[in-house]
C-alpha cells in the first residue's frame, strides 16, 4: 500500500551516550538507569504533525526513527474498527498515529521499557486518544487477545534468538485474515528474516524498500 509521507530525519543510534556523558541506556531495558530528560519532538505522519514527548533511555528518543518513518510512509492507516498492536511501541509514534488517523481502531501499545510506556500514556492523553490506546507490558496482555494487524519496528538489537522468540510469541495472535507490518534494516538482516518467516510457515512479502529499510507484510498461511 502507499500513503502520505512521514518526516524522515536521521535515525538516532540507540546505544549513543546519554546527555551529560552517562553510560548508554539500552532501549530494551525494562528500567533505564539514567536520569530522565524529556524533550518534545514533532513527527509528520499521514499529512498531520503529531507533537510527542520523548526522552533519553527509549528507542530513537531524539527524533522519529528513520525506519518508523519508512514504515508509516509506505502504509496507509487502517479503516473500519480493527484491533491493532504496536509491538515495541517506545514513546508511541506508531500507536498514536494509528489511533489519530483510524478513529474506529483500538490499539494496544506494548513495550518492556517502563519509561517508554509512561511517555506513550502521556502522549495518548495529550492527543485525546487515551480511551482507545491501551499501554501495556507484554505480561499484561490477555493471551487470548487477537489482532487484525500488528505494526512494529522490532527490536533487532536484542539478538536473533530473542527476536525470533518475540515474533513467534506475537505473530500467532493475528486473526486468520490479519497481517503484520514490520520494518527492518537491510543491513540488520531484513532479507534473512523474511526467509526465516517463510520457513516458519508464514506468507511474507516485501512491499517497500527505502533508506536502507525493508517493509515486510507477514500473513498467516491460509
Amino acid at each position: 500500500m502507499s500513503g502520505p509521507g512521514a518526516h524522515e530525519p536521521g535515525a538516532r543510534q540507540p546505544d549513543a551516550p546519554e546527555p551529560g556523558g552517562a553510560a548508554p541506556a539500552h532501549y530494551f531495558s525494562a528500567s533505564p538507569g539514567s536520569l530522565e530528560q524529556r524533550r518534545t519532538i514533532t513527527a509528520s505522519v499521514w499529512g498531520q504533525d503529531l507533537t510527542l514527548s520523548s526522552a533519553n533511555g527509549v528507542f530513537a528518543g531524539s527524533e522519529l526513527d528513520r525506519g518508523t518513518a519508512v514504515l508509516l510512509r509506505s502504509s496507509a492507516p487502517p479503516s473500519g474498527r480493527p484491533t491493532l498492536l504496536d509491538l515495541g511501541c517506545g514513546y508511541g509514534p506508531i500507536a498514536l498515529a494509528l489511533a489519530v488517523h483510524s478513529p474506529g481502531a483500538r490499539v494496544d501499545a506494548v513495550d518492556v521499557n517502563e519509561r517508554a510506556l509512561a511517555l506513550c500514556r502521556d502522549n495518548a492523553a495529550a492527543l485525546g486518544v487515551a480511551d482507545r490506546v491501551r499501554v501495556l507490558r507484554p505480561d499484561e496482555v490477555d493471551p487470548e487477545r487477537r489482532y487484525d494487524a500488528i505494526w512494529s519496528n522490532p527490536p533487532i538489537r536484542i539478538g536473533k534468538p530473542a527476536l525470533h522468540a518475540l515474533l513467534l510469541q506475537w505473530l500467532p495472535r493475528l486473526t486468520p485474515d490479519g497481517e503484520a507490518r514490520l520494518v527492518v534494516g537491510k543491513n540488520l538482516g531484513a532479507d534473512t528474516l523474511q526467509r526465516w518467516l517463510v520457513d516458519q510457515g508464514y506468507r511474507c512479502e516485501r512491499v517497500a524498500s527505502a533508506k536502507g529499510f525493508r517493509v515486510l507484510v507477514v500473513r498467516p498461511a491460509g
